[in-house]
């Protein structure tokens, strides 16, 4: 169990339950709150440009979401299979899941090993062992299907959960950054944070000076029911973004000594920002204890703490989480509890969405004081 102690709760009235397109006029159409410490203001999304400065670099994403969820049938009871993660050994990570009449899901109990299940197509999937010793949410299965990104583009549809209102097609689960891999593998849920932003709206923040350094991490099945901390999952950072974000840092380095030597304290640009908690997983996965960050790719199973602090990010664009979500731990190593906390309560008392398809929020370092990972002195 690993929860954040942010003391709110969340009414059902303000969880996403459509796209913010059903609701308004586009993707672009959602609020964005902004935390510099404990300072709060707010804004519309496509404001965003105006709350970074040249040189900032945004850390996006590139995993495309699949159409991870597909009915089938196990001992006799109809069940959803989501297909969570693609495993070294050509086996996936699954879940097994209840239908609901409404048509959302619920955890299903006493599935055991090598439960076979009934897929579409005649296909047939094995459950052989349990993920991890402590529970029995996932599984690793192997299925007979010789290309299960083909079974789940012409069987699956995304994972929907309770509080969304009905299927949303695959295009409203795609970002303007999602690519496609060689193998077809991608995230068994959207990397939501990078959700709002249109190709108008990057095209204006590259028009600033912002600049853009992709990562991939597909995420697994991401809404622990048990608020357990999240599996590994398979991250990759390029040479070219672990360059671009060691120069940001050095270039903003050099500003702050400049500064600093004319009586000034304020940094400009430089600053590193990930869209969604994938990106700070996988960045600080790939950055050693001196704060360099190299090219890595493969497994990571870091979770990012208050104890065990950020070394690269500075700031954060992120949905809103369940205050007992461990992503919210992450939230507090990069901007402290009392920034979370008032941003969170600022959040309820202007009727802000959560989840996916809700509001965004914005953290960015307090301009009053140093940043901790801008090592300027």
């Amino acid at each position: 169990m690993m929860t954040a102690d942010i003391a709110i709760r969340v009414p059902e009235e303000l969880l996403a339950s459509v796209p913010a397109e059903v609701r308004g006029a586009g993707r672009d159409d959602v609020r964005l709150l902004v935390s510099r410490g404990t300072e709060v203001s707010h804004h519309a999304f496509r404001e965003l440009a105006g709350q970074l400065r040249a040189g900032d670099v945004l850390v996006v994403n590139t995993s495309a979401t699949m159409p991870s969820a597909v009915d089938g049938t196990a001992d006799g009871e109809p069940v959803v299979v989501h297909f969570s993660t693609l495993g070294p050994d050509g086996r996936w990570a699954v879940e097994l899941r209840t239908p609901e009449p409404s048509g959302s899901t619920r955890r299903r109990t006493g599935t055991r090993a090598w439960t076979s299940v009934a897929l579409p197509g005649g296909h047939r999937l094995v459950l052989e062992e349990a993920l991890s010793a402590a529970g029995d949410r996932l599984w690793w299965a192997r299925t007979d299907a010789s290309d299960v990104p083909g079974l789940l583009r012409r069987y699956g549809r995304p994972i929907r959960y309770s509080y969304t209102a009905r299927d949303q097609p695959l295009s409203a689960y795609q970002t303007v950054f999602a690519l496609a891999t060689p193998d077809g593998a991608g995230s068994a849920e959207m990397p939501s944070a990078a959700r709002p932003f249109t190709v108008e709206i990057v095209a204006e923040l590259v028009r600033r000076g912002v600049q853009f350094a992709p990562i991939t991490l597909h995420t697994g099945v991401a809404s622990p029911e048990a608020h357990e901390p999240p599996y590994p999952e398979r991250f990759e950072v390029p040479a070219a973004t672990a360059w671009l974000v060691n120069a940001a840092r050095a270039a903003r380095r050099r500003g702050a000594r400049s500064a600093s030597l004319q009586g000034r304290w304020r940094v400009t640009g430089g600053r590193i920002v990930a869209v969604g908690t994938t990106a700070v997983r996988a960045l600080e996965s790939a950055a050693g204890a001196d704060g360099v960050v190299r090219a890595a790719s493969g497994w990571t199973d870091l979770v990012v703490t208050p104890g065990r602090g950020v070394r690269v990010v500075d700031g954060l664009l992120t949905g809103l989480h369940e205050p007992e979500a461990s992503h919210l731990l992450m939230l507090e190593a990069i901007a402290g509890r009392a920034a979370i906390g008032a941003a969170y309560t600022e959040a309820l008392a202007r009727l802000y969405l959560w989840h996916e398809f809700g509001d965004v929020h914005l953290i960015l370092p307090d301009d009053n004081r140093h940043s901790p990972n801008c090592s300027c002195n």
